[in-house]
């Protein structure tokens, strides 16, 4: 089978497997995410590990999905959905500063070469896996904009990435020749990234017309931070890899590589579609 077909495969695999989970229930969505948040920490403190390096890969994979786990739940809650007190809003963020200055406390007992370094390792993981991840949830709450039973911002999210990196990929494939980012990396040329902008762009125009309760500017905006910032998050974690001499984040996605290969994209732009959401519409259309 070639590496195009089994990249297909997969990819159509898991676009299914998550709009499945996103309609039938917000806690099978977040059943997923935590598994693949477990799956991603695993893989970046396993990556980093080195004569070097020793992140605290135990702790910092438990307090990640911990983090995951307590943000989902705090979400999901219909208490928190009904309150109306902004120290439950912030509950979430609330969370992981502890989960972070525990790794100081366990670095004293762990007797292992510079500890600064394993503590810094640590907590990168932690922030750059972690907590985008959990972001997510915000957007599958039950109050937020809803279309055919699945969360409409998160779905368009979903969406607009996927189709920016395919059609990225396959124009690139075809008519690239032009070198994007040569330096980190080789295989991705302006003609690819500029035509993975504009069908992001003219998904981003036909769904406002499809969902009438989707502001215009909301949708330009979410596919405008997946473009330029899903696009440095394909750039860090190359970087990453490139740093490590190593192709793949892992192998247990075919075709695709590892969890971090599949998901860098997320990684990075995440925080800044919360961000925009957050200071535009309260949180999500509350």
């Amino acid at each position: 089978m070639s590496n195009f077909l089994t990249r297909t495969i997969t990819g159509l695999s898991m676009v299914f497997i998550l709009l499945m989970a996103l309609f039938f229930s917000g806690w099978v969505f977040a059943s997923i995410f935590l598994v693949i948040t477990i799956l991603g920490l695993w893989e970046f403190y396993g990556l980093i590990s080195s004569d070097e390096c020793h992140p605290q890969k135990y702790y910092g994979t438990f307090a990640g999905a911990l983090f995951f786990a307590g943000t989902a739940i705090i979400c999901l809650l219909p208490a928190y959905n009904n309150s109306d007190q902004l120290w439950v809003s912030f509950m979430p963020f609330i969370l992981p500063i502890p989960l972070i200055f525990l790794s100081f406390v366990i670095e004293i007992y762990r007797n292992k070469p510079k500890p600064l370094v394993n503590i810094a390792t640590t907590t990168i993981g932690f922030l750059y896996i972690a907590l985008p991840l959990s972001l997510l949830i915000f957007f599958n709450r039950p109050g937020v904009l809803h279309f055919w039973g699945m969360p409409v911002i998160l779905v368009s999210y979903f969406g607009f990435t996927w189709m920016d990196d395919t059609a990225a990929y396959l124009y690139g494939k075809q008519f690239g020749k032009h070198k994007f980012f040569e330096r980190i990396s080789p295989k991705k040329t302006w003609e690819g990234t500029i035509a993975g902008a504009i069908v992001t762009l003219a998904a981003a125009f036909g769904l406002h017309f499809l969902v009438k309760d989707l502001i215009l500017i909301d949708s330009l905006a979410l596919a405008c931070i997946v473009l330029f910032f899903g696009t440095h998050g394909d750039l860090v974690e190359s970087l990453l890899k490139r740093s490590l001499n190593i192709k793949d984040s892992g192998t247990i996605l075919p075709g695709h590589g590892g969890i971090l290969d599949r998901f860098d994209t997320m990684l990075i732009s995440a925080p800044f579609v919360f961000l925009y959401f957050f200071l535009r519409h309260s949180i999500l259309y509350p």
